[in-house]
């Protein structure tokens, strides 16, 4: 697989970044969070490794399940896996 280019990974990011948030806010009501924190690192050495953590701040009353945030980091981590099939198949 090629190297990605920075500019690559950072449209795969924010892609994630959509991603995991439009499936948490299909889940509850955007006034239920209260912050959102979501990181996505890569490391290109002999291939590609990706890490999506995705942290959720919610309002106490919220009733959101406590795996939301790993769903939403599992979700981010699909629509990572799309746009590289995408880009390699590109190429």
């Amino acid at each position: 697989m090629k190297k990605l280019t920075d500019q690559e990974l950072e449209e795969i990011s924010e892609a994630a970044a959509v991603a995991a948030e439009n499936y948490i806010f299909s889940r509850i009501s955007k006034k239920e969070v209260l912050d959102l924190e979501l990181r996505v690192e890569f490391q290109q050495d002999d291939g590609l490794d990706v890490d999506v953590e995705v942290e959720l701040f919610l309002d106490e009353l919220s009733k959101a399940e406590e795996s939301l945030a790993d769903e939403a980091a599992q979700v981010a981590l699909d629509e990572i896996d799309k746009k590289i099939e995408k880009l390699s198949n590109s190429s």
